[in-house]
């Protein structure tokens, strides 16, 4: 998906359910959500991505571990080892994944969209590639009627009305 995607995670959200969660940008999960890798709990093979998405996101010595145990742990180790973003009472899970939705879709689309793809891209390259991966963005970003919207907004002292182009 072009534009950032937010998982909500009310319960279990083990084995596959856990890396689908893992493959959108953000999680929000309510306090009472369970994550794991217990794929060898059944004498299977991690899959749905959980072997690249894990390591990136909470580093290969803690991948490792979920990944040897099975472990399950609850959304507040999750929220601590860096593996989802926000944790809620499960009564205000669904009313604080939208807020954060529209905050975000509030936001200049191409923006985001460019942010999004250099944000993928630069866990495959180095500086310098990163660099020119911000360059072209920054380039085409300029050139955007959401730009200019966003500059003249903050001059008028007015809400943002971003079209995406």
């Amino acid at each position: 998906c072009p534009l950032p995607t937010i998982a909500m995670v009310e319960g279990y959200a083990v084995g596959a359910g856990s890396n689908l969660a893992l493959c959108c940008d953000l999680i929000v999960a309510s306090d009472r959500a369970k994550f794991g890798e217990v794929f060898c709990k059944i004498g299977l093979a991690v899959d749905g991505g959980g072997t690249w998405l894990l390591p990136r996101l909470i580093g290969m010595a803690r991948a490792k571990e979920l990944v040897f145990t099975g472990e399950i742990i609850d959304a507040a180790e999750a929220l601590r080892i860096g593996l989802i973003n926000r944790v809620v009472p499960t009564a205000e899970l669904a009313t604080a994944t939208r807020a954060l939705a529209e905050r975000i879709a509030a936001g200049p689309p191409l923006a985001l969209r460019l942010d999004k793809q250099a944000l993928n891209r630069a866990a495959s390259t180095d500086l310098a590639g990163a660099l020119e991966i911000e360059a072209f963005s920054q380039a085409l970003a300029v050139a955007s009627d959401d730009h200019q919207e966003g500059v003249a907004a903050f001059f008028d002292k007015r809400p943002l009305k971003f079209n995406g182009t």
